[in-house]
């Protein structure tokens, strides 16, 4: 404790950093690795995730319930281990982004983004003023719980600091894609393979020479209006080819996938 008897204060740090950071490195030819928690929110799985090295956390809020205290403390705890996290939302609701939001994710993520309306509105809902219409809640996790001393400097950061995630998985979402993927704003475009398989006809293929053909051509808009691609590849092999392609992001593996590889491994290994 300092002479004057009062309590030491320790500088601030910057709340938006790790949003920011990873714009500036999306924006870069690094080729970033996601991992997924699908069901286990705990705060040890954030930190086996950043131990191991990926480069973002992507939560499936759209077929999980997750809620209170456990979606809080999970995204605390990647952030306090400088993994930044992208939430995938259940729909376009103000009050479930808002939430979402000021726990303190760097990225909204809409699955079944079909129009450039999807992304306006997801855009307007994400953004403080002038940009859209999120209310200021300058006092949780967004902030680590720390109110800002400008409040104007926090605005303009925390609005470079959030990411736009569009997910095209519908045929309607392929046909639109160019509308959707030359929207201003819009920050990442993400193709799930699994329903977009199913979309265009062929269930779960996700290396059907169509499938792959349709996603080709997304990822070519990506590169014209220079958007970074990502997808969930079927394997190592398939992503190299991927990234020779131009692909810049993967939502790579869930937590139940490892754990029920991993179990049967190592029961096949013992039982050999």
């Amino acid at each position: 404790m300092p002479a004057s008897g009062k309590p030491s204060q320790q500088p601030k740090a910057d709340p938006t950093a790790l949003g920011r950071a990873f714009k500036r490195r999306l924006k870069s030819d690094d080729v970033l690795l996601g991992s997924i928690a699908s069901e286990y929110l705990r705060p040890s799985l954030a930190k086996i995730y950043a131990n191991a090295g990926f480069d973002f956390i992507f939560i499936e809020k759209e077929h999980c319930l997750f809620e209170g205290s456990e979606f809080t403390d999970f995204v605390l705890a990647a952030r306090d281990n400088q993994i930044p996290v992208i939430s995938k939302v259940g729909s376009l609701s103000r009050s479930e982004i808002t939430r979402v939001l000021d726990t303190g994710v760097a990225a909204i993520q809409l699955p079944r983004t079909e129009t450039r309306e999807d992304v306006l509105t997801l855009l307007d809902l994400v953004k403080f003023p002038p940009i859209g219409t999120r209310a200021a809640a300058p006092c949780f996790g967004n902030v680590d719980y720390n109110w800002p001393d400008d409040m104007r400097e926090w605005l303009e950061q925390a609005n470079q600091s959030t990411s736009i995630v569009a997910h095209i998985e519908t045929a309607a979402g392929f046909e639109n894609a160019e509308e959707i993927i030359s929207t201003l704003g819009l920050d990442m475009l993400y193709v799930g393979p699994c329903d977009f398989s199913i979309s265009l006809g062929h269930p779960g293929e996700y290396d059907h020479p169509e499938i792959k053909k349709a996603m080709g051509e997304i990822l070519d808009l990506c590169l014209k209006y220079d958007v970074p691609f990502g997808t969930t590849a079927s394997g190592p092999a398939t992503a190299a080819e991927w990234i020779d392609r131009g692909c810049r992001f993967f939502e790579v593996i869930d937590e139940l996938s490892l754990i029920s590889a991993g179990s049967s491994e190592l029961i096949a290994a013992y039982r050999r």
